[in-house]
């Protein structure tokens, strides 16, 4: 199932698991699959940022002409 979620909804999500680590709430147990989810969300959003600016070289490669 495809993520509909905006670039700027998943760099919030990431900032909130990231806060979890420095939070009251943390618990050893739950920091593997933690770091885990936010490596992966990390990952998406590298991606996310590598189309976006593929889509914007594009764009900009078409005004050049």
């Amino acid at each position: 199932m495809k993520d509909n979620k905006t670039l700027t909804q998943k760099i919030k999500e990431l900032e909130e698991k990231i806060d979890w680590f420095y939070s009251d709430d943390f618990e050893l147990e739950e920091a593997t699959e933690n770091y885990k989810n936010a490596i992966s969300l990390a990952k998406e959003l590298q991606k996310d940022l590598t189309n976006l600016q593929n889509e914007i070289e594009v764009l900009k490669e078409d005004f050049s002409k």
